[in-house]
């Protein structure tokens, strides 16, 4: 009588779904990271406890060294109008607003001045803070 062992079948991993599951998570990260607006300028805002958001259609930043920003473009205080004016037409919204972020250590007439030209312009302007 001769006794055979069973040849057991291979194991095989299934991974089909595996590629689709990776490709899908890809996307989802890449979306989610466009989508984050990081502050590329380096500020300490002033803090506030009410927690009021605006739209933030043009955004102007002005560090420690009284150094302006339209986005992220550094631009000189005179030109400030210049560089505003296309960025507030070009949006779509029936009252534009100007962010200013200010490190806490500039002058109020620095964020005045910016305030200035925004109204004259035609947009309202809304001061970032940090909360707490």
């Amino acid at each position: 009588m001769r006794i055979r062992k069973r040849s057991r079948g291979e194991t095989e991993v299934f991974t089909d779904a595996l590629n689709d599951i990776l490709f899908i998570l890809l996307m989802f990260f890449l979306i989610v990271s466009t989508l984050a607006n990081p502050n590329v300028i380096k500020l300490s805002q002033p803090k506030s406890k009410s927690d009021t958001k605006a739209k933030q259609n043009v955004v102007v930043s002005i560090d420690e060294n009284r150094q302006f920003f339209v986005g992220q473009t550094p631009v000189p205080v005179e030109q400030l109008r210049e560089a505003l004016m296309p960025a507030i037409q070009k949006e779509k919204t029936e009252v534009p607003t100007v962010v200013i972020n200010a490190d806490k250590t500039v002058p109020i007439d620095e964020v005045v001045a910016v305030m200035r030209v925004a109204r004259e312009l035609g947009a309202r302007t809304v001061l970032s803070v940090d909360k707490n």
